[in-house]
């Protein structure tokens, strides 16, 4: 994957994640069929917990960019 590739597919999977934690998009989707599905495997997915997997997420993406951005052999791995 090319550098700006990977710099748009970062940004794009980035504010996703921003709308779930951030801006209202973890009460949008909970109790929906979407939460359901992507969310299974929580004991519950109330807004909360999509929140706290949201946080998650960020942390864990942009870790893995960084490590990408030095590493390019990582950015086939997403």
């Amino acid at each position: 994957m090319s550098l700006s590739l990977w710099i748009i597919t970062y940004l794009a999977v980035l504010l996703f994640w921003l709308w779930v934690a951030f801006w209202g998009g973890a009460e949008r989707i909970e109790g929906s069929t979407t939460a359901a599905l992507f969310f299974h495997w929580l004991p519950r997915y109330d807004a909360e917990s999509i929140k706290l997997i949201g946080w998650l997420a960020i942390v864990g993406v942009s870790a893995w960019f960084v490590v990408g951005l030095f590493v390019p052999a990582v950015r086939f791995w997403w």
